[in-house]
């Protein structure tokens, strides 16, 4: 059995090497007096405990250390990947908002001719007024820190009488709705070239520690504007770094297994921070989503499927079709890590607290720690890759709602036309307008999937006199309005969507038409008691040769008596004058044989001839009135 004064030692270094609590410390010397120490036995023990306590204080001010250096590092990777100067100072910006947590973040510059500073950069702001302020020396909060070179933080701007309240500057900063303001000194040596802020639109204190992290950003914006004091601060921060691990290797030869430890957490980050490092050059060269995702598989192993934020699939490598389990997807935007999930790692991609999307990473039912950072860091690229693709995609629905506006509007055909072109839309086919009606709730929502459909489609879609319209190329208007009606009421979580729709015909000419005709369509399915479906006017029967602007009577006449007509030209019998003898006489068999000069069976025999050309519901009230306005329009053809 050990001594009780070795088994106490032993306690305390592996309290150390597993990063135990504080008060966890003081339970080997209790453990120790218990088991009766001689008096300097527990002193020793004692001492001991002291140093531990000491040596564990040093670890975590190490640690501190090491994940704000890391951030910084970050910082510098991601400036290292740009190469204009104003580039880097709005990634620095940037990264200042996000790491403080802060509304907004600006960045100005020192004017030495005109002795003033001027609003270089703005991450978060809104007011034009604010992004093109100018502050004289020592006028304002930043005024005061481009002067005397010190940071200043106020907790509620509007209200603090420590500075120089200028109308101009009050007005910006009011416009802008900023209330707690920090500033720090941007200097190059001892002379200071701007000053860096983090701002919230309410009161707020800031702590040194945001002080100190806000510094060091503004000291990475003058490594960015003088390459000289890059290579500086990177000599010193290096030094600092071998000066904490030499100072952590003499304060005990016994902590050997927790220093190693440490550099195993340190080669961990500087491998994903190239890895990182990597990805950001893959997205900055060109290359997508499936390219990202290809990378990590090769890292990481296994397969792996990325969605958007609708849930629709954006990347899929070495796995089949998969949707992660919403509860998965919650629990990481909760905790803002990979979460395992039934034997697969699901990770919520975001932008701050907006979610972008999802990335599951199947086949890997185990990560270590470093693997698991590995694919977190490497959702920070996806965000970015998402952001993008939104972007684009919202520009292009902006582009071709403009250009469905015009059209639907009238104006230059060629000059229309060659834009349609331009955007893969060719008139030499039919097309058909669809106009599309929901609850105004989700009206944003409808416009996003009809634009979805419409790129699928090769068509158009925006917005045209308050109403969300769908141009796409179909000779079928009818058919295609009722199954996106179904669509979109599915992906609108089952709220009813109304589809007028009109053909258009090939060309341009008649498209402002064929919208009017549609919108009278979509307002006659609300007044018939059929909202939630989609039809265009030869589907509504005679009501659509009353709604549409171009009536097809024939074919009207066609689509209601088509097969009895048919029958009496092949067969030369008389069913259509039998069943127009029928109506004019009440539906009475004895007046319609006696109109006709037959017997009564002949009429009831070439009736029941209707009926099985017509359908058994051929006489019922709505099919009655159809066969009888198509029985006049008939006649009056003829």
């Amino acid at each position: 059995m050990d001594h009780p004064a070795l088994s106490a030692m032993r306690g305390l270094l592996g309290l150390l090497v597993d990063g135990a609590p504080a008060e966890d410390f003081a339970r080997p010397a209790a453990e120790a007096r218990a088991a009766g120490l001689a008096p300097d036995e527990q002193a020793a023990v004692d001492e001991a405990t002291r140093m531990a306590l000491d040596i564990r204080r040093t670890l975590e001010a190490h640690r501190r250390r090491e994940r704000e250096l890391a951030a910084l590092f970050d910082s510098a990777g991601d400036l290292a990947a740009l190469r204009d100067l104003d580039a880097v100072l709005r990634a620095i910006v940037h990264r200042a908002r996000t790491l403080l947590g802060t509304d907004t973040a600006y960045l100005t510059m020192n004017d030495p001719v005109a002795g003033d500073t001027f609003m270089r950069v703005t991450d978060g702001s809104v007011s034009a007024k604010f992004q093109q302020l100018r502050l004289g020396m020592g006028e304002g909060l930043g005024g005061l820190v481009a002067q005397t070179a010190l940071p200043y933080a106020s907790r509620d701007y509007r209200t603090d009488t420590r500075f120089n309240h200028t109308r101009t500057i009050d007005d910006a900063v009011g416009e802008e709705g900023l209330r707690g303001i920090l500033g720090v000194p941007i200097r190059v040596g001892t002379r200071v070239i701007g000053v860096l802020y983090a701002a919230d639109r309410r009161p707020r204190d800031f702590d040194p520690d945001a002080v100190t992290l806000l510094s060091s950003l503004a000291d990475l914006a003058a490594v960015a504007i003088d390459n000289a004091r890059l290579l500086e601060e990177t000599r010193a921060t290096l030094t600092e770094l071998n000066a904490a691990n030499a100072e952590l290797n003499a304060a005990n030869e016994e902590l050997n297994a927790a220093n190693e430890t440490v550099r195993a957490r340190s080669e961990e980050m500087r491998r994903a921070a190239a890895i990182h490092d990597r990805l950001t050059g893959l997205v900055l060269r060109g290359g997508d989503a499936t390219d990202v995702a290809r990378e990590i598989v090769a890292l990481l192993g296994g397969g792996l499927v990325v969605h958007d934020a609708d849930g629709t699939e954006v990347a899929r490598v070495a796995a089949e079709p998969f949707v992660p389990a919403p509860d998965g997807v919650a629990a990481s935007r909760a905790s803002g890590r990979a979460v395992p999930v039934d034997g697969t790692w699901v990770y919520a991609v975001l932008a701050g607290a907006e979610p972008l999307g999802t990335m599951a990473l199947l086949g890997r039912p185990e990560l270590t720690d470093g693997d698991r950072r590995l694919f977190e860091r490497a959702g920070i690229v996806t965000a970015l890759l998402l952001l993008l693709r939104r972007s684009v995609a919202e520009a292009e629905d902006r582009v071709r709602g403009d250009l469905l506006g015009d059209l639907l509007t009238g104006g230059n055909a060629d000059s229309l036309t060659l834009r349609a072109r331009k955007l893969g839309v060719v008139f030499t086919r039919a097309h058909a307008v669809l106009v599309l009606q929901c609850d105004a709730s989700k009206r944003e929502r409808l416009l996003t999937e009809a634009s979805r459909r419409a790129r699928a489609l090769g068509g158009l879609a925006g917005t045209h006199n308050g109403n969300v319209v769908l141009l796409a190329p179909t000779d079928a208007p009818g058919a295609l309005a009722q199954s996106l009606s179904g669509e979109l009421r599915d992906a609108l979580g089952g709220v009813p969507v109304t589809i007028g729709a009109s053909a258009s015909g090939p060309g341009l000419g008649r498209l402002p038409a064929a919208f009017e005709e549609a919108l009278r369509c979509a307002r006659a399915l609300h007044t018939l008691g059929r909202s939630g479906e989609g039809a265009d006017p030869p589907s509504l029967g005679f009501l659509g040769v009353l709604l549409g602007d171009r009536a097809d009577v024939e074919g009207y006449v066609r689509g209601v008596l088509g097969p009895v007509i048919d029958y009496d030209r092949r067969r030369g019998t008389e069913l259509v004058r039998t069943l127009d003898a029928y109506y004019r006489s009440g539906a009475s068999l004895t007046e319609a044989r006696q109109a006709l000069h037959v017997h009564v069976n002949t009429v009831v025999q070439r009736l029941d001839r209707v009926r099985r050309l017509l359908g058994d519901d051929w006489n019922s009230p709505s099919r009655a009135l159809e066969l009888q306005l198509a029985l006049r329009l008939h006649w009056l053809s003829r």
